[in-house]
């Protein structure tokens, strides 16, 4: 059974500030809790008596069997599925040097949850494995974005940080791409197999202060050329492309 303050814990982590108050989040549904299980320390399984029957080995945490009814007061979902777990939110040490070699996605000021989950996705099918944020990037943790994630949240580490200094850091030892409409074709410009490609705000794109930051500006060029179309696309539709583009460069 699950205690009525243990309820309020769960429900709590919609927030922010009890995220960071607790250092606790939450994973609701089956494919994202087993992902999740091996690679974070569980505070908290609450399941259904099936679930449980079918779970096999589970980590030395607090599990409590719980009734359909208590997974609906519990659970943040719509439609509640039959496992829910609170897990503590990893600490990731941040330093310039991880950066050498790699191609690392950097977002300024992506506000929305689903993107920013979606992009993580992204980031962990082609192999990026770093994500900087800025601060006004949406909290990682929120559950919306960790549903999102679908697991990817296991393998990709985020770090926020003042992305200016970071990126003035950066300039000078590795590429630093941003998408402009007044980029340059990234169908026809050199790509790097290491790097930062940096991806703007939903509503503004990247920041003028970012902008300044980027050594190469590209472009997603849409088809047929100068045919009237949308007027930009989806940040993580974006996102998709461009490393989609610079991975096969590799190939």
């Amino acid at each position: 059974m699950l205690s009525k303050s243990k309820i309020k814990l769960i429900r709590s982590l919609e927030h922010k500030k009890f995220r960071n108050e607790t250092g606790l989040f939450l994973a609701e549904g089956d494919k994202l809790v087993r992902d999740i299980l091996p690679y974070f320390q569980c505070r908290l399984l609450a399941a259904t008596t099936d679930w449980l029957a079918s779970a096999g080995q589970l980590p030395d945490c607090e599990t409590v069997e719980i009734s359909a009814d208590e997974m609906h007061s519990a659970s943040l979902m719509r439609t509640p599925q039959h496992v829910l777990a609170l897990f503590e939110q990893p600490q990731y040490d941040f330093m310039l040097e991880t950066l050498d070699g790699k191609l690392v996605l950097a977002l300024d000021g992506i506000q929305d949850p689903g993107n920013m989950g979606t992009i993580m996705r992204i980031a962990d099918w082609f192999g990026i494995d770093t994500l900087l944020c800025s601060s006004t990037c949406a909290d990682i943790y929120n559950p919306k974005t960790v549903q999102a994630t679908m697991g990817a949240l296991a393998r990709v580490k985020v770090h926020y940080v003042d992305l200016v200094s970071v990126l003035n850091a950066c300039k000078g030892k590795m590429p630093i791409y941003g998408t402009f409409l007044d980029g340059e074709d990234m169908y026809a410009t050199p790509l790097s197999a290491s790097g930062i490609i940096v991806m703007g705000s939903e509503g503004r794109g990247i920041s003028r202060e970012v902008e300044k930051c980027v050594t190469h500006k590209l472009f997603i060029p849409n088809y047929p050329a100068g045919a009237v179309t949308s007027e930009s696309l989806n940040v993580s539709a974006a996102t998709a492309i461009m490393c989609a583009e610079f991975r096969r460069r590799l190939r």
